[in-house]
């Protein structure tokens, strides 16, 4: 299984997932159509499946277009069923979806909002988190509570340690400089700094990232209980 990562928008990540033996990919959240059709047409794939990990517009913007063009199956949780536009294939929190050699467990992660899920393909270390866990980061709640993001991040950390995080965005540098504040003696953290000015400055993006760094640099990550969370993240609305 290959990873290929798709610039879309302003700063969202798409990622197409190849079956490289079959000629056959899902694309994770199609924030527009265009670049999905161009490295489509461009690989000569057949875009099989569309997944949504929550309904934001910035995530399901070309789910329309690129459905009708290769009659392409859309899968979301079963709950956003009113809110994902041409959901077919309805999962739920820990659903094993299984579809030509792709493999994935859902996990329903709230909190940024109320139907937002992970896909965790657990046999290739890699997990897609959409707008929950980012690189060095949180997402910001939207529509769930403190309680559910402290605790859908805590179901994430559970996770291989070595299994590769695939978020939604290219927010790691900003991320970085909100964790370093609250921080500073983590060597840890100032080493990854480094590493993420450096892949920006080549043009590379900085994702993906290894839960093991992130639980080890990740602030939010690194939050002990309910109430220190709730106040980073407080802090980082502000910030």
């Amino acid at each position: 299984m290959k990873v290929e990562i798709i610039k879309c928008l302003q700063d969202n990540y798409s990622y197409i997932i190849v079956d490289e033996e079959n000629q056959i990919a899902c694309v994770i959240d199609p924030g527009e159509a265009e670049p999905i059709i161009n490295f489509v047409e461009k690989k000569k794939l057949h875009l099989k499946y569309i997944l949504n990990t929550h309904h934001h517009y910035d995530h399901i913007g070309g789910n329309l277009e690129l459905k009708k063009k290769y009659n392409s199956k859309i899968v979301g949780f079963k709950n956003d069923k009113n809110r994902i536009p041409g959901i077919n294939d309805f999962v739920e929190n820990n659903q094993i979806w299984k579809r030509d050699n792709f493999e994935s467990k859902v996990f329903h992660i709230p909190g940024h909002t109320s139907g937002h899920i992970a896909y965790h393909f657990y046999k290739d270390k890699k997990i897609f988190t959409g707008d929950t866990l980012f690189s060095l980061g949180c997402g910001r709640i939207f529509e769930g509570t403190y309680k559910e993001m402290f605790n859908s991040l805590n179901k994430i950390k559970n996770i291989p340690l070595d299994t590769e995080i695939y978020c939604g965005h290219e927010y790691t540098l900003q991320n970085s400089k909100f964790c370093i504040r609250y921080d500073p003696k983590n060597l840890s953290l100032r080493k990854k700094i480094i590493e993420v000015e450096k892949k920006l400055k080549e043009g590379v993006p900085t994702i993906p990232s290894i839960l093991k760094d992130e639980i080890e640099c990740n602030i939010f990550l690194k939050a002990r209980d309910l109430e220190s969370f709730s106040k980073l993240r407080d802090l980082k609305d502000n910030f």
